[in-house]
């Protein structure tokens, strides 16, 4: 897999980068993981509602082919859009988004934090109470409060195409939150979102990546 630092690129040369890629690309072109950062701007999903953005403001909505609801993109955000050949690589998407948050379970290891999964709600959570503690979510309230207590740190969103994937995933570094006070966080109304800043990490984008990039890629390539 080969590994590209984007830097801060625009949304929409990167999505249009994306689609190209993967309608172009033969069975025998090497897989490529893009790590970036996007300038101020909510994107929309396939199952988007118009509702549950709240107030955008002066930032851009942006419609989108990936899967899910809204979420926002910004400055301080890890953004990363593997571009694998599921065909080749010998699994199907629900293993393909398993591994995607395992590297961000691993990744947020790596300082410590635990990462949850919550059921039918893809992304990773922490406890906003104790974010580095390790036990596992549990109790009757799960069911019908399913994020109490959590924040979100890092949301999911895919698209596949000819056996190809594109899209990926937003794990939230050091950055302005204020943005996803605007919107319903991937459709659910009240839902916090944070980063690893606010919850006691301070790290760099570019060491966040390092960590995700070496996660990703060995999960991918397995």
């Amino acid at each position: 897999m080969q590994v590209k630092l984007l830097g801060q690129t625009n949304y929409l040369d990167t999505y249009q980068g994306m689609q190209d890629f993967t309608a172009l690309r033969s069975l025998e072109a090497q897989d490529e993981l893009w790590l970036c950062e996007h300038p101020p701007v909510f994107t929309q999903g396939l199952a988007g509602l118009a509702g549950h953005v709240l107030n955008a403001g002066e930032i851009p909505v942006v419609p989108t082919n990936r899967g899910g609801q809204v979420t926002y993109h910004g400055p301080g955000q890890l953004v990363a859009y593997p571009l694998v050949n599921l065909q080749r690589a010998g699994y199907f998407v629900k293993e393909y988004v398993y591994r995607l948050e395992e590297s961000v379970i691993r990744t947020l290891a790596h300082y410590g934090v635990t990462g949850h999964r919550v059921a039918h709600a893809p992304g990773i959570y922490v406890r906003l109470a104790d974010p580095f503690s390790h036990s596992a979510l549990m109790g009757p309230n799960l069911s019908s409060e399913p994020f109490k207590g959590l924040g979100k740190i890092c949301a999911l969103g895919i698209k596949v195409s000819r056996q190809c994937t594109y899209h990926g995933l937003a794990l939230n570094v050091k950055m302005d939150l204020e943005p996803f006070t605007r919107i319903n966080p991937c459709g659910y109304a009240g839902l916090q979102t944070v980063d690893l800043f606010t919850i006691g990490v301070n790290t760099s984008w570019d060491q966040a990546a390092e960590v995700m990039a070496h996660h990703l890629a060995s999960l991918l390539e397995s």
